[in-house]
Order: structure tokens, then C-alpha cells, then sequence
């Protein structure tokens, strides 16, 4: 396919403008560019050709099955798209005064409304932009909490199944990462917990459901044990999916919890963005909240900044506000039943796929699943096939491959997320693909390790892609 550049031809328009109306105004010398920028001249029906085509090239929820473990690619109704792109939303200005913008507050105020009743906490801040800066907030305020109380605790526990940014936000929050193994059913050892939580450990990072999908059966003893010992749990709210409707993160002993709108609310997070990571926590983690805090008075919604105990701003202004625009609607359409509906959906695809292929891959923990399974593809060694292979050679039946080698606990991991929103007959045809795949991993397994065959880019070299980076293209005539 020809890039836009190669069908650009000097002196074509996309766009025609208005005659000017008011004074020209002649930019200042040192303010031009001392030679032109190099910019595609292309017709509109070209524009729309060109693009429409490239997105055809690319695997997204619009276009096919995507189960994509742990990020949770879900589909994205149409209908947030559109009251995202309300004038009175998308053309406002995060300077304009609090007075013009009290629609805006006030979706603010009742999506984090929402948000604190499905996980039962008191307060909420919806600025961090994604699931990895919530979880840096939460942390930060455990940080501060400690900070007010003089006491000066120096690790978090994160478990050895948890998100590879767990560790990550714990060193940013000025803590230091103290690794809890999983026992032999894939869950907390909480022999180890009683061993590791003393009067040193600020706290806990806790994914319930963990990342094998396994529900935390002691969650209220694990989140007993942290606190007799004066310490905190946050909880990873990347699985929120399993839970909603179901349980609540409060009454099971958390602190402090994030959301991942862009997952758990249907908004589009391909690409790398946008997200958004609003932090519930308790009444005693309230104070540390970042500011602005939107709260309701007599005169309205305001932003309140007075909160000398604050972490200060996590992110510019008040979050990524379009894509609470999304969550909100969401939200408001599904209702408080359709919550729960969301998760039982999420479980039970989750379990009949992991539950179907079984006895075709490796199943390293037994027993049901929540909204995501891990599966492993260690069983194809023995024909020379890699977990790697698998997934290229789902890509020739339009399918996306599953994570895999996550969680790093499971050799060979393919973790199976298939979100509430597929069919059964999409899950029935992933099953007989990955069916066929393991059938020709034993009869022909030179078609897995060639794979994709059928996609605009073939199998590239992963560890040369990575060190010898291509992120433009170069016309060759200007070489």
C-alpha cells in the first residue's frame, strides 16, 4: 500500500476556506520556518480512501475478536462516541470559569458518585490518565498517610502474579517492591504474608481477581492480616470486570482502589491512549486526595483546591474528560443491574472457552476461572512450537491473539480474556481455531512457525524490530 506522500501531487486541496475577514496579520521573521514543511497535498476522496484503508490493514474490536487478556479490549458502543462529541464537552476549555462549565462538573461529580457506590469508598479524585498512574496515586497517598503519622515504613507487597507496573508505581511512590509468592493453586500464600507483613510494610498491591483469573478465595484475611499489622491494601482494579455487581472492593477490606474507565467502561484505549485511572480510597485516605476535588455547593459545582494535606496534581488539569464523557454514558445506559449482567457474561465466556480447550493446551491451575483464563501452550515443545506461534497463526483467521508469556508464573502463558460483549458463535469459532492450530502443531508444524501468511506485514524480526526502530518513512529520491 502506497503511504500518503506517494499519492500526494503538488497543488491538490482536501479543503477549501472561507475568504479572510479580518486583518492579516504578518508573522514575526524569527517565528517562520526557513523552508517549507513537507506535507501530502491530496484530494478529500483520497484522504478518506487513503485512511479507511490503512485502518482495514490494522486488527481492532471494530473488526474482529480481540482477547486480549489483562487489557481488556472491549467493544465500544457507538453511542459514547457521540456524547463525547457534544459542542458543549469537546469545544470547552479547562481555563473557562467553574460558571461555564457546570455541566461538565457536574458529570464529573456523578460518574465519581457512581464510581465510589460500585466499590463502596468514600471518596474519589477522576484526575490520573490511566490504570498505571492510578495506581501511582494510590500509592503516593498511601506514602503521604504514613508521612502525616511520622512513621516511616520503607515496602509494599506486590505479588509475583501482579502487572508488571505494580512494582514500577511502588519505587515511583518512594516505597520499595517486597515480592509475595503465589502457592501452588495460584493464589496469595498467606503463610508468607503473615512472614512478610510487619511494621515495615506500608501496605499491599493486590489484583483480585489475580492475573491467572482466579478469584482471591481468603481476600478478607489477607486484608486482615495488613491491617492488624497498621498497613494498607490497594487494589489493582484492572479485573474489575469480574466484579462488578457482584462484590464490592470495600467491603472486602480495601483502602483504595482504581478504575480503568477505558476497560472496565467501554473507551477506546488502542494505541497507547487515551485512558483514565480515577482512585476511590477510605475516609482516612480522603485528605491526600490530588486537587482539584469537585464538590457541590449551595452556588453550584466547584473546584476545590483548599486541601493542605494534598499529593498536589497527578495530571494537567482534571483528567482525561472525553473519555469520562464515555465512561459516564456508559454507565448511565447500562444501569445498576446491567453491571452485574456484565460480569456474569464476562465469567461464563471466560470459562467456556478456557473450559473447551483444556485437553488441547496445558491448563496449569484447575478448577473455574473469572472474566479472564490462562491457558499454556507448553504442551507443543515436544513438535517445536512456541506460544509465539500460536498467536502469529491466529492473525491468518482474523483473529488477535490472546497476551501471551503473562503472567510470567506460567511458562508459555496465553492468557484468555473474551469480555461480555462476544457472541457465542465468536467464541465458538476462536475454540476451533486455536482446535485447528493445535492440530497442526503436531501434524504440520512448519505452517505455525512461518505464520502469519495471510497479513499486510509478515513475521518480523522482533529483537531487530525493537534495537532498529522504523517510526517514519523516508522517500527514497530524498536519500
Amino acid at each position: 500500500m502506497e503511504t500518503i506522500f506517494e499519492i500526494s501531487k503538488q497543488g491538490r486541496r482536501g479543503y477549501s476556506l472561507p475568504d479572510c475577514d479580518v486583518p492579516v496579520a504578518e508573522i514575526p521573521k524569527d517565528h517562520q520556518r526557513e523552508e517549507y514543511a513537507r506535507l501530502p497535498e491530496v484530494s478529500e476522496p483520497q484522504i478518506i480512501r487513503h485512511f479507511v484503508n490503512l485502518s482495514s490493514m490494522n486488527h481492532h474490536v471494530d473488526k474482529g475478536f480481540y482477547p486480549l487478556g489483562s487489557c481488556t479490549m472491549k467493544y465500544n458502543p457507538k453511542i459514547n462516541e457521540e456524547t463525547s462529541r457534544f459542542a458543549g464537552f469537546a469545544k470547552i476549555h479547562p481555563l473557562q470559569s467553574e460558571k461555564t462549565t457546570q455541566g461538565a462538573l457536574q458529570l464529573m461529580h456523578e460518574l465519581g458518585d457512581y464510581l465510589k457506590k460500585i466499590v463502596n469508598l468514600d471518596a474519589i479524585t477522576l484526575q490520573p490518565a490511566a490504570g498505571a498512574q492510578g495506581e501511582f496515586t494510590a500509592i503516593s497517598m498511601f506514602k503521604a498517610y504514613f508521612n502525616k503519622r511520622n512513621e516511616k515504613r520503607q515496602h509494599i507487597l506486590v505479588p509475583d502474579s501482579a502487572h508488571g507496573t505494580n512494582p514500577a508505581s511502588v519505587n515511583f511512590s518512594g516505597f520499595k517492591p517486597l515480592t509475595l509468592p503465589s502457592d501452588e493453586q495460584g493464589l496469595v500464600d498467606i503463610d508468607k504474608l503473615k512472614e512478610l507483613m510487619d511494621e515495615d510494610v506500608a501496605g499491599l498491591m493486590l489484583t483480585n481477581p489475580n492475573t491467572l483469573g482466579l478469584f482471591e478465595k481468603g481476600v478478607k484475611e489477607i486484608t486482615g492480616i495488613v491491617h492488624e499489622k497498621g498497613g494498607l491494601v490497594y487494589l489493582d482494579g484492572a479485573n474489575l470486570n469480574a466484579l462488578l455487581g457482584i462484590t464490592r472492593p470495600g467491603d472486602l477490606g480495601f483502602d483504595a482502589v482504581h478504575f480503568n474507565l477505558h476497560k472496565t467502561f467501554s473507551t477506546p484505549h488502542g494505541g497507547g491512549g487515551p485512558g483514565s485511572g480515577p482512585v476511590a480510597v477510605t475516609k482516612n485516605l480522603a485528605q491526600h486526595l490530588p486537587v482539584p476535588i469537585i464538590t457541590k455547593s449551595t452556588a453550584g459545582y466547584v473546584l476545590d483546591y483548599d486541601r493542605p494535606d494534598t499529593i498536589g496534581k497527578v495530571q494537567t488539569f482534571y483528567g482525561n474528560f472525553l473519555v469520562i464523557v464515555r465512561a459516564y454514558t456508559f454507565l448511565r445506559m447500562i444501569g445498576e443491574q446491567g453491571l452485574k449482567e456484565i460480569s456474569k457474561a464476562a465469567i461464563l465466556n471466560a470459562n467456556y472457552i478456557i473450559h473447551s480447550l483444556k485437553d488441547d493446551y496445558y491448563l496449569p491451575f484447575r478448577g473455574f476461572c473469572m472474566h479472564e483464563g490462562v491457558l499454556s501452550g507448553k504442551s507443543l515443545r515436544e513438535y517445536g512450537i512456541k506460544t509465539l506461534d500460536v498467536a502469529k497463526r491466529l492473525l491468518d483467521f482474523g483473529l488477535h491473539a490472546p497476551t501471551v508469556y503473562f503472567p510470567l508464573i506460567v511458562s508459555e502463558a496465553l492468557m484468555i480474556e473474551p469480555t461480555d460483549s462476544e457472541s457465542k458463535e465468536t467464541l465458538d469459532r476462536f475454540i476451533a481455531v486455536m482446535k485447528q492450530i493445535r492440530s497442526e502443531a503436531e501434524k504440520d508444524p512448519d505452517i505455525l512457525k512461518s505464520a502469519p501468511h495471510n497479513t499486510p506485514v509478515r513475521r518480523l524480526d522482533e529483537v531487530k524490530a525493537i534495537k532498529e526502530l522504523k517510526i517514519r518513512w523516508q522517500n527514497p529520491s530524498s536519500k
